[in-house]
């Protein structure tokens, strides 16, 4: 087996959870099902059972991993279940989730959406005052942080770890009877609360809620902790974790969400039709049809056309059942994985010049192999229109974005060079202030960092993707 060469952001994490339901594992299910976009790796769910927790977790799909026997196993009425794409720790069993760890102060279930930046530096620390951890993923270690405390109440050890994480983190745990929700103080990542009857839900996208039926009530908000016990929700927001920015990650709109989903204040589609709109007016051209590139391109073409004008047209089509690997055949395997993943409507495209819409591009590999692939099929003119900004700088907050010196933006100085490399006769990106004037205000709540450099939390010592040293607005520094 092989992997299909992919120029793609890729996803992170997927979260879900709920307390006070006898179906906990079926809506679990149906919750991850609903979250399979954000990770195709592994997942898995842990269920509580009047004190006794059982965990089902492998690497595939959701469909692959969990059938009714399997679900019908994990009995119980609070449920904790996590889809991955690894972005910390290798892509091996012991390192999918959710973890469910036992320690001195009881049986701890975590599943996180995020990166945390300083884990390299909390993790040195810990072992060598004789912590032993059972994954290389840095979402131990909050619970390693949580049984260093000295207190023994819940809530006081979770808040001491959280203190002292710095980074990116969704999080949903279970703590013998406890649900919990929590969102690192600058927000990078999406958590929802809802609620089905006399049953709370949590989930890293709102599409969750409409497959398994709960209301969404509100954003979990960004340095906000929630404990469920049975029907009732307390709600803490820690003076050591609250900050006066936000961070929101841009990139939950232009791709990563599902267009179905309320993200940060705003329905993805919407956002991404706005983008596109706002494309048109930027970077205008004369074309026969505007085309997008499937999935998370059809939103922002179809901004593309209204605006302009002109009609939108299904050029490329995706195989929706390709997974993360196919049969190895005998012949050229990146040309082959694109082949594979689209197909092109040649009756429609022969002779005819084309706006072709996507998200982004990272390497430019696969966008370059598909504008070959057009001119194949006999199109006259190949216009590309990116519905975000030029990407120039690795993110270290969750999203698996290559090194600086392969991200395409930073490898050629100017957009005509980048042009000239994907051979389209044009090529526009969507301008910084553009995108941001698309989101919900203020324009300063978001991240901006892959594109500007600019980083929310400090990067001062790199080791690969993470930091041994960092800063963060508003958390604490690690004592012993």
């Amino acid at each position: 087996m092989v992997e299909i060469d992919n120029d793609e952001p890729r996803e992170y994490c997927g979260l879900f959870g709920i307390a006070n339901n006898k179906h906990a594992s079926w809506l679990t299910y149906l919750g991850l099902y609903a979250l399979q976009h954000r990770g195709e790796e592994a997942c898995g769910i842990v269920t509580n059972n009047k004190g006794i927790l059982s965990i089902h977790k492998d690497i595939g799909l959701v469909s692959d991993v969990f059938n009714e026997r399997v679900l019908h196993g994990l009995k119980g009425d609070i449920a904790v279940g996590h889809v991955r794409y690894s972005t910390t720790g290798s892509s091996v069993l012991k390192n999918a989730q959710p973890l469910l760890i036992d320690y001195t102060k009881g049986s701890v279930c975590i599943a996180h959406n995020g990166n945390l930046v300083n884990s390299l530096e909390l993790r040195q620390y810990l072992e060598k005052i004789g912590s032993i951890f059972q994954t290389t993923t840095d979402s131990e270690i909050i619970i390693h942080l949580m049984a260093r405390a000295k207190s023994r109440n819940l809530e006081e050890s979770l808040i001491y770890a959280l203190k002292r994480v710095k980074g990116a983190y969704a999080l949903v745990m279970m703590v013998d009877n406890t649900l919990i929700g929590a969102r690192d103080p600058l927000g990078f990542r999406p958590l929802s609360l809802g609620k089905l009857r006399n049953a709370w839900c949590l989930a890293s996208e709102t599409c969750a809620f409409d497959l398994t039926g709960a209301q969404y009530i509100r954003e979990i908000e960004p340095g906000e902790v929630v404990f469920i016990n049975g029907a009732k929700l307390k709600s803490i927001k820690p003076k050591g974790l609250r900050s006066n920015k936000l961070s929101f990650c841009a990139f939950e709109h232009i791709y990563f969400s599902r267009p179905d989903s309320v993200i940060f204040g705003e329905t993805v589609h919407l956002v991404r039709r706005k983008l596109g709109a706002q494309l048109a007016r930027e970077h205008p051209v004369d074309a026969d049809f505007v085309v997008p590139v499937p999935d998370s391109g059809f939103s922002a073409a179809m901004g593309y056309s209204q605006e302009s004008g002109i009609p939108l047209e299904l050029g490329i089509i995706r195989n929706h059942y390709v997974g993360r690997t196919f049969i190895q055949p005998e012949q050229d395997l990146r040309n082959l994985g694109v082949r594979v993943k689209f197909n092109l409507l040649k009756d429609v495209l022969r002779d005819k010049r084309i706006i072709v819409v996507d998200d982004s591009i990272v390497r430019g590999t696969t966008s370059k192999i598909r504008i070959r692939s057009l001119r194949k099929a006999g199109v006259r003119e190949v216009h590309l229109r990116i519905s975000c900004p030029a990407h120039r700088f690795p993110c270290f907050y969750g999203i698996d974005f290559h090194k600086s010196s392969e991200l395409i933006a930073n490898k050629y100085s100017s957009i005509d060079k980048i042009r000239k490399y994907l051979e389209v006769d044009s090529l526009g990106y969507l301008s910084l202030d553009g995108m941001l004037n698309c989101f919900k205000p203020p324009k300063g709540n978001y991240c901006t960092a892959c594109w500007t450099g600019k980083y929310p939390v400090r990067v001062k010592k790199r080791q690969g993707k993470f930091s041994l040293e960092t800063h963060c607005c508003g958390q604490g520094e690690l004592k012993g």
